[in-house]
């Protein structure tokens, strides 16, 4: 099993964070995985993205140029990596800003109303947290549980996240629940 992940979208969405989260996770699961961070000049509103790679085997590299899982937190993401998505992989588009699909029939559409779930549990700071938990969800990289301790190895050093992280999480699992 190796799944290649991308998470992108501008900065100050939270994109590295995801898949920061998703790596701690599947780290304290047991399996192999690589963690590889991109971002623009500047942090807030310029662009990010990174690469998470888990394996059950030895990963040869941390470039995911075929993606079978992508997060499109914003448009010029999904412009710019949809294409690159797999035959039959996952594209996670954040609904809350991005109205558009990318212009194919091969691969699943998943899309998460970051914001406005975010704001069901307290706080739109939430919302990489809602899409990590629907990724997580529906992909089936991590349980609830796996990825709520992802978040916490994450973030170990800022106890006073953890409450509003993991009711973002859980409300990600929540939607992807309902929606089967």
């Amino acid at each position: 099993m190796i799944t290649r992940t991308i998470f992108s979208g501008f900065g100050g969405q939270g994109v590295l964070l995801m898949g920061y989260v998703l790596s701690h996770g599947a780290m304290l699961k047991g399996v192999n995985v690589t963690y590889f961070p991109a971002y623009g000049a500047e942090m807030r509103g310029g662009t990010a993205n990174c690469t998470v790679t888990i394996s059950d085997r030895k990963i040869a590299s941390p470039v995911a140029s075929q993606p079978d899982i992508l997060v499109a937190m914003n448009l010029p993401s999904l412009d710019k990596f949809g294409p690159t998505v797999v035959e039959k992989g996952l594209v996670f588009i954040n609904s809350s800003l991005v109205n558009e699909e990318p212009p194919r029939d091969d691969v699943e559409v998943v899309k998460v109303p970051t914001l406005e779930l975010a704001n069901e549990v307290g706080s739109e700071r939430a919302a990489n947290m809602v899409m990590i938990g629907a990724v997580c969800a529906k992909s089936g990289l991590l349980s609830l549980k796996e990825t709520i301790e992802g978040m916490k190895a994450a973030l170990k050093a800022k106890e006073k996240f953890f409450d509003l992280n993991e009711k973002g999480i859980r409300r990600g699992f929540d939607f992807i629940n309902q929606a089967r």
